[in-house]
């Protein structure tokens, strides 16, 4: 809740009894004339009370909107006639929806003024005891009894006295003048709401494992073999298979020497 006041200034006329202009106490209402009037007694003062809040649930005619410290106000059996403004246009409670900001502004005024009360009597002195009291004979022949306030004033033929000045048979006037304050509060309330967001779009379905194509390799040239040849080549000649056979026949050749001599020397 956000509560924004406005400069007060002081009221006057606050007193709980107003100023007596020549007060003049009454005990019958006979042949007493009374005129009221009512003045503004300064300038209006003014504040503002703001309330925001989050609309979380609606049903029917009721409603629970979440406020700005986390707090849940349950709103029942709402009139139709309440109203939000959003966007321009008059929503009311079968209207909004969830998600919804409302702010509520209440703007009061206080205005001063003061209520003046004058009661005129006239008669002729019957009778007078000052300082307290006094007789008086009033226009439709009656006489009636007043008791007369501290500082009275009466006028006698245009002259001011006070109770100790009367005398039987003087015609006099009196007035009782009460001034009395009050202020009068009026309240304006004003509702305006932000409407929740468009819902964001479904996701794709995205799968874990994501398919990449990639390009063959080239293909690989491969050379064709070569038949076998259905006969060998003739590589080389047949001399070294003689000069081995050759070496063989030698070597034998004087190993039959080296024996037989061995044998001579030992017969």
């Amino acid at each position: 809740m956000i509560s924004i006041q406005y400069s007060r200034k002081v009221m006057r006329g606050l007193l709980a009894v107003g100023a007596l202009c020549t007060a003049f106490a009454l005990t019958a209402l006979g042949q007493v004339q009374t005129n009221t009037s009512t003045a503004v007694a300064g300038d209006p003062t003014k504040s503002i009370k703001v309330e925001r809040g989050t609309v979380v649930y609606v049903s029917g005619n009721s409603c629970v909107i979440k406020a700005e410290d986390g707090t849940l106000r349950h709103f029942d059996n709402v009139p139709e006639s309440v109203t939000v403004t959003v966007d321009g246009k008059q929503l009311n409670i079968h209207q909004i929806q969830p998600g919804m900001v409302i702010e509520r502004q209440t703007i009061t005024t206080s205005t001063p003024r003061m209520i003046t009360t004058v009661q005129t009597v006239t008669g002729t002195v019957w009778q007078v005891s000052p300082p307290s009291m006094v007789i008086l004979t009033l226009e439709n022949g009656k006489n009636q009894k007043f008791t007369i306030p501290k500082g009275q004033k009466f006028t006698v033929n245009g002259q001011e006295t006070d109770a100790f000045g009367l005398k039987k048979g003087m015609k006099i006037d009196a007035q009782k003048i009460v001034e009395q304050p009050e202020t009068v509060v009026t309240q304006q309330i004003k509702r305006t709401g932000i409407a929740p967001p468009p819902p964001e779009a479904p996701k794709p379905d995205v799968p874990m494992l994501v398919a990449v194509e990639r390009p063959a390799p080239p293909p690989v040239e491969v050379a064709a073999a070569e038949p076998a040849p259905k006969q060998l080549p003739k590589t080389a000649s047949d001399l070294p298979l003689i000069g081995l056979l050759g070496l063989f026949f030698c070597g034998v050749s004087l190993s039959v020497t080296a024996v037989r001599n061995v044998l001579a020397r030992i017969a």
